[in-house]
Order: C-alpha cells, then sequence, then structure tokens
C-alpha cells in the first residue's frame, strides 16, 4: 500500500480550526482539519516511529524518536477524542487529567503526550 502525505496545514489555517472545535463550531471537515494540524505539530516537534497517536477517524500519527514497529499494534499507542486531543493542545486540560477522567487510552512506557502539551503553536 502506497502512503501518501497529506498536504501541509498552515499555523493560521490550523489555529481557526481549532478554535472552532473549542468552542463547539466546527464541522466534521473542520475538526479533521484541527486534528491533522495537531497531529501535524507533533510530529514535528517529536519526529520518530515508536509512539502511535490515533484520533479516530480524523488521523493517526507516529512520533518519538526510538524503535519503531512495521506491522502489526505498535508497543505505545495514545487513542483520544478530537475534543480531548484540542482541549490538551491548547491548555484546557492537563495529560494527567485527562488520562484519570478515561478520556485517553494510553498503553505502553512511552505513551505519554505530557512533554508535548500544550502546543506552542497554539498559544494565545
Amino acid at each position: 500500500m502506497l502512503s501518501v502525505p497529506l498536504p501541509r496545514i498552515d499555523t493560521e489555517r490550523g489555529r481557526v480550526a481549532v478554535a472552532a472545535v473549542r468552542d463547539g463550531s466546527a464541522d466534521r471537515n473542520l475538526t479533521a482539519t484541527a486534528v491533522r494540524f495537531i497531529l501535524q505539530e507533533f510530529a514535528r516537534l517529536a519526529p520518530g516511529k515508536s509512539v502511535e497517536v490515533r484520533v479516530p477517524p480524523h488521523g493517526v500519527v507516529q512520533i518519538v524518536e526510538g524503535l519503531g514497529h512495521t506491522r502489526g499494534t505498535p508497543p505505545n499507542v495514545i487513542e483520544l477524542d478530537a475534543e480531548t486531543l484540542v482541549a490538551l493542545a491548547v491548555g484546557d486540560e492537563t495529560w494527567e487529567a485527562a488520562v484519570n477522567r478515561g478520556a485517553v487510552r494510553a498503553s505502553g512506557t512511552r505513551a505519554s503526550l505530557a512533554e508535548l502539551v500544550p502546543l506552542s503553536a497554539l498559544r494565545e
């Protein structure tokens, strides 16, 4: 299967999409843009393939240096919904709080976004 990278989402477009998710006015396409922008920022800040971040149905990215995987379920997986991802990315919620309320499913010793959030590109 050939993987074709999605076009880069510029910062202004990403911020607009994130703001729409945050205020509840985003449709499915705008939500997908916000998620993909945040995942794109994670990949820029922590390149690698040892942790997989999944935000169904909008996107997935592999980040963080270390041993990667090529088949099957990776050893370090984080799965969360779009609203939780946005709340983490803008600093409305901490990683620990999201995990404690059960909004994040994280497995593996390296499965954490605590070092990456909030994102500086989204600070007001």
